[in-house]
């Protein structure tokens, strides 16, 4: 081989791995990460203090994932239902739901912890038997099949509640329901604990066992999945299911941080905000491939950003312009069309 030769075959190697690089799903939200915590460090330095009291750590960075944790958790699950091309706007009435049924055996009963867990987890059963259903059997659009449980959900919550705020009182049998959201494990909130687990599980679910080729070919082409012998509408219920699942733990940590069922706000908009972490992680609300890390950056990303903006003093009826910004301008980095239309660009004004 000459040297030219060489050379050519050494820029076309740079090359590939620089558009491996580049077309990376998880590079721009991280990317964007990092940004904020620049912007941060240059103009908010408090926002990187850390404190120690009462062997519990207390800042900035710590409220990011504390009160992320919510949003991470949602994103688990909504990766999942995107990724077999369906999406679920229910999440948030499934919380109220959750929450509801929370404050209500825990101040009308006397069973505690072991009649609040088999309740809250029948709630995610059957929230997801039903979108699953509607969506795999029924072959309702997703967005209509979740969106009839997102309507009626949260009247279910306020029949549950008698259209009131169930306030939780701090007797020591709630004890482990006030961990749940106020508790802290090794110094950290308990909550970083709770998404940490589910992430790692649901990594080990969708990665180590064939269950995570399943949903993206079910997501890619589901009429060929279903010739090579895969059961899509299994895979669907299963993924709905288990976004009930996650929209149940995140219920129960919102109503353990106030300490009542509010079924009025709890879950508000969360379905929304989990979306956006998907599509900012780099899954693709078409389906198929998908991204676990993705969606955990782009959770904390936006919460990152929610807690700058909020310390920088922005009203929180103006935050939400300058994140929908981020999240423009994070998708158009991503996209390869956008990004080819750029290089030629700046390629005309390099050579003008």
């Amino acid at each position: 081989m000459t040297e030219s030769n060489q050379n050519a075959e050494v820029n076309r190697t740079s090359s590939n791995a620089f558009g491996k690089v580049m077309g990376s799903r998880i590079l721009w939200p991280l990317v964007s990460l990092v940004v904020v915590l620049v912007f941060n460090a240059i103009f908010i330095p408090s926002f990187f203090t850390i404190e120690v009291r009462d062997g519990a750590f207390y800042g900035s960075l710590i409220d990011v994932v504390n009160r992320g944790s919510i949003g991470i958790i949602l994103a688990l699950g909504m990766t999942l239902v995107i990724a077999t091309g369906g999406v679920d706007l229910s999440v948030g009435s499934v919380m109220a739901i959750s929450g509801a049924v929370a404050a209500l055996i825990l101040t009308e009963t006397d069973l505690g912890m072991w009649g609040l867990l088999p309740s809250v987890l029948l709630v995610a059963l059957l929230a997801g038997l039903m979108n699953g259903v509607l969506v795999a059997y029924l072959q309702i659009q997703p967005i209509i099949a979740t969106l009839i449980l997102m309507v009626s959900g949260r009247g279910i919550a306020k029949f549950i509640t008698g259209e009131k705020i169930i306030t939780i009182g701090d007797e020591s049998h709630n004890y482990y329901f006030d961990f749940i959201g106020k508790g802290h494990l090794f110094g950290l909130p308990f909550t970083v604990t709770l998404f940490a687990v589910l992430f790692l599980l649901t990594c080990l679910l969708v990665r180590a066992t064939s269950l995570g080729l399943f949903i993206e070919s079910v997501g890619a082409n589901e009429t060929a999945s279903r010739a090579s012998g895969i059961a899509d509408r299994r895979i669907k219920i299963a993924v709905y299911i288990f976004a009930a699942f996650c929209a149940v733990i995140a219920g129960l940590i919102d109503c353990s941080n106030i300490n009542a069922a509010d079924t009025m706000n709890a879950g508000v908009f969360t379905e929304l905000d989990a979306i956006f972490a998907v599509v900012v992680g780099g899954t693709s609300l078409t389906g198929g491939r998908f991204s676990l890390t993705g969606s955990l950056i782009g959770a904390i990303l936006l919460q990152t950003l929610m807690t700058t903006l909020y310390t920088y003093g922005v009203p929180s009826d103006v935050a939400p312009v300058p994140k929908s910004l981020v999240i423009i301008a994070v998708c158009l980095l991503q996209s390869p069309v956008f990004r080819s239309k750029a290089r030629r660009l700046v390629g005309r004004g390099a050579t003008a």
